[in-house]
């Protein structure tokens, strides 16, 4: 049979999956063996290169991370799990057995075809999987490329939160009101709010975290629980202190957390106490590693606090920019394995609401939606095409679904074309409701022009009808498709973007490359959508032909409070290069250049560039890029330049804000510490730091004009004292021309405050400190290179050095030597030249600008 509607839908979870179908108008789960519904998301591989999916290969992990302790070797292992948190991203998980590299959309794709293969009635062409509400494009964009590595043709994306709710909402009679999605699943976590009007679900607004989940809450217990048990009974002192052999230690116990884990949402206390001899390899003096560690509820709530406070926190954001507080809301709807937690659920009660909704199962109800929704989802024209068994009469259905009306049209044809040979001269049609039969159209004459019939609906069900055809003497005839459902009493309306996305632009008045929303693809906007960016510059000439000349439009995702701050700080996405071979004619430096970025139903971007003065539209389709793993050194260097700029915070006038920020801060870098070598946790902490780093430019910003200013009058003052320091003194200079230049600084400071322009005012500061610096090594010769010296090695720890620390160190104490010997300004000032192009602000840096990027 060729279905009309997709009806199938798949939850791919980090850790567990799912796939659920439509059944008589109710989502059914597929189960994956005689009594589970759930698929461990875990791929394994052995010596006959065969490949396991499931819990099979989840107890060969188990087995691989505690052999692993046996020598505390590399921790090689043939089995994967987790790596949906790598979607999007270049790492490569290598499989020595089947020698050769597996990206995580290849690993994914196992998992969607082994839930495919549970079909076996069927052959699946078309389905729907859930995201994440805060997945990225790039996660999205290899959610989809997966399933066609699975051999789907055609896939659609549902955000989480919103499967959820229409699983919820076909049940419920709370039709009225405002919902809360709390969604904390095994790899992430979403909260979704929902505005729900007599029946019709609107997701208003998005919060969440792509790694937080279930995963943070075992390792933790490993690093707070586990391991400082091992700790006290063992000598683990060279284990610790290797990253790696660190790594194996913490995979391998991850296990019995994961259990301690699920045991405590049940029991007041849970026994970690493997077999004797389970537990491989020795520690430093030689013995066996065993545990024995009763664990309480209480114990675990210590561990597991500071991330569901994460998520409450997340939560109460959503609310408050929304202007509602908990007592605001209807229903809070749980989702995800760790919500079966008592600490978590009194945690929500205590802090959000006494409305807690536990109706709807959270490990399956998120595959059941994904069904709803797919339901109400056609199939592709081309896939179709594939599966038409036109020997059957072949028939159009146009309606509405899901719907909160009591009765729908359902628009009928038949299709002569895709039909082979003749069709009877009258053809009849008959709907009815149900296996029971319990409502039916009555027979209707239908032809190629259609008919409209009304159907009854029941009232908050899935109603399922089939469709019957006859000929004029009353004999049944096959047909296709011979049935369809409509939902009623709830409607869900259409996909929000949980990011603003737009493009990196220079600002004009810091220098800055910032981020700049484009207008209609703001956060909470409905899509599919297009969203333009205009008044934008070239700033240098583009010839068309030539290859080297181009322009880059960065294309980024940014949070709520993204807008203006800089571009680095948020979710890249992609460059966009158009170069003088993509274009007809000259392009001249400073032409009008429009944006327009286009966003489809599964959230794929595609972007069009209009350049007015010569009349021509560059087009991109299918934007798609990998997003590189992080270098932990290059992210350890990022947090301690953080660490660096609070120390610079003077004196803030929010004590509250910046403390919560230090101790932030300190968390991602302790968070780091555990686990730096763990490729999806570093994902999170830069994602932390982010926020972080866009606080600390909000401060930053807040007493910025003030200290520039304060810099720009500074620099003047000390120029006019130099001057007059050294008058009359300044041989082979032109005095008066410094004082010419003297005199143009002071006409121009009083209009740079005026209009508070931050890049002018440091480019000025510059200027005066340039000829600050003449005047000053005229009058002074080799001692002002010395002084400059003793200044630089004095700071030394609190300048910004980036990854040229080594080498400063080197320069500084070459010229501190050469100035106890025979200092001269031959040879200081080329040392002292090498070290400020060491520094970030060296030539202009403050306020540089990429001349291929845009500027508005």
């Amino acid at each position: 049979m060729a279905r009309s509607k997709i009806d199938y839908g798949i939850d791919l979870g980090t850790t567990n999956s799912a796939i659920a179908y439509m059944k008589d108008g109710t989502p059914v789960i597929v189960k994956v063996d005689s009594s589970h519904e759930i698929l461990p998301s875990c791929v394994s591989f052995n010596q006959k290169k065969s490949i396991y999916v499931g819990e099979r290969a989840w107890n060969a992990l188990r087995l691989d991370k505690l052999n692993a302790m046996k020598k505390f070797g590399s921790g090689v292992t043939n089995t994967f799990i987790e790596f949906k948190r790598t979607m999007g991203t270049d790492k490569k998980y290598l499989s020595s057995y089947m020698d050769c590299e597996y990206t995580s959309e290849e690993l994914s794709a196992e998992i969607l075809k082994t839930l495919k293969s549970y079909v076996v009635d069927e052959v699946l062409k078309s389905i729907v999987i859930t995201v994440p509400a805060k997945f990225t494009i790039n996660q999205k964009d290899a959610t989809a490329n997966a399933a066609k590595l699975a051999g789907f043709q055609h896939c659609e994306l549902l955000i989480e939160p919103i499967a959820a709710s229409m699983a919820y909402g076909l049940d419920t009679k709370n039709k009225q009101g405002i919902w809360l999605v709390f969604d904390f699943g095994g790899g992430t976590f979403d909260a979704a709010l929902l505005k729900v009007e007599e029946g019709i679900m609107k997701v208003v607004d998005t919060e969440g975290d792509n790694y937080l989940g279930g995963k943070n809450i075992d390792y933790a217990i490993v690093d707070e629980i586990i391991i400082p048990y091992l700790k006290n009974k063992f000598a683990i002192s060279s284990i610790l202190s290797n990253e790696l052999k660190k790594e194996v230690l913490r995979e391998a116990m991850k296990f019995y957390a994961e259990e301690a884990k699920i045991q405590l949402s049940f029991r007041d206390s849970h026994n970690i106490l493997p077999a004797l001899g389970e537990i491989p390899g020795e520690d430093d003096e030689g013995n066996e590693f065993e545990l024995d560690i009763t664990v309480t509820r209480a114990d675990l709530e210590i561990v597991v606090k500071p991330f569901f406070l994460k998520a409450i926190e997340l939560c109460k954001e959503l609310l408050t920019r929304n202007n509602l507080a908990g007592s605001n809301l209807s229903a809070l709807i749980l989702v995800g394995g760790p919500t079966y937690s008592p600490i978590l659920r009194r945690m929500l009660k205590e802090q959000i609401t006494d409305k807690v909704d536990t109706s709807i199962d959270p490990m399956t109800c998120v595959a059941e939606g994904a069904a709803l929704f797919a339901s109400t989802i056609n199939i592709s024209e081309g896939v179709l095409a594939q599966t038409r068994d036109k020997k059957k009469i072949q028939l159009s259905l146009g309606y509405v679904s899901p719907t909160v009306r009591e009765k729908e049209f359902v628009a009928i044809k038949v299709l002569k074309e895709k039909t082979e040979g003749a069709l009877p001269s009258k053809i009849l049609a008959e709907i009815v409701r149900g296996a029971d039969k319990a409502w039916s159209s009555g027979k209707i004459a239908i032809d190629e022009k259609g008919e409209v019939i009304d159907v009854a609906l029941i009232e908050s069900k899935a109603n399922a009808f089939n469709v019957y055809i006859y000929d004029e003497k009353g004999e049944l005839l096959p047909c296709e498709p011979n049935e369809f459902i409509i939902i009623q009493g709830s409607k869900i309306g259409n996909a929000i973007l949980s990011y603003h996305i737009g493009i990196a632009i220079n600002n004009r008045a810091t220098g800055r490359a910032v981020f700049k929303p484009a207008k209609g693809l703001e956060r909470n906007q409905s899509y599919p959508a297009k969203g333009v960016v205009n008044g934008l510059k070239t700033q240098k000439n583009i010839r068309n032909g030539v290859k080297e000349d181009f322009i880059k439009i960065s294309i980024y995702e940014g949070e709520h409070e993204a807008e203006g701050s800089r571009a680095i700080y948020n979710n890249y996405v992609a460059d966009i290069f158009i170069t003088g071979e993509d274009l007809p004619s000259l392009l001249p430096e400073g032409s009008d250049v429009d944006i327009t970025i286009s966003v489809d139903r599964s959230g794929q971007l595609s972007l069009s560039a209009f350049f007015p003065t010569i009349e021509h539209t560059h087009d991109v389709e299918k934007i798609r890029v990998i997003t590189d793993v992080i270098d932990s050194v290059w992210l350890e260097s990022e947090i301690k330049k953080a660490e660096q700029n609070l120390t610079l915070i003077g004196d803030y006038h929010d004590k509250e804000t910046l403390k919560k920020l230090i101790a932030d801060i300190e968390d991602i870098h302790k968070r780091f510490d555990q686990g730096k070598g763990d490729d999806d946790r570093k994902f999170q902490v830069l994602g932390n730091l982010r926020k972080c780093q866009r606080k600390l430019d909000e401060i930053q910003d807040a007493t910025e004009w003030p200290k520039t200013e304060s810099e720009l009058k500074d620099s003047f003052y000390n120029l006019e004292d130099k001057y007059k320091q050294f008058e009359g003194k300044l041989e082979g200079l032109n005095e008066d021309l410094i004082k010419d230049a003297i005199k143009q600084f002071k006409e121009q400071i009083p209009r740079i405050i005026k209009e508070e322009n931050i890049k002018l005012a440091r480019e000025l500061t510059g200027e005066i400190r340039g000829l600050g610096f003449v005047i000053e090594e005229n009058g002074r010769g080799a001692q002002y290179y010395i002084d400059l010296l003793n200044d630089f090695n004095r700071q030394f720890d609190i300048l910004d050095w980036e990854d040229n620390k080594d080498k400063a160190r080197s320069l500084i104490n070459q010229g501190l030597q050469a100035a106890q010997t025979s200092p001269t300004i031959q040879k200081l000032k080329p040392i002292a030249i090498e070290l400020f192009k060491l520094l970030p602000s060296w030539d202009n840096k403050i306020g540089f600008v990429d001349e291929s990027l845009l500027t508005d």
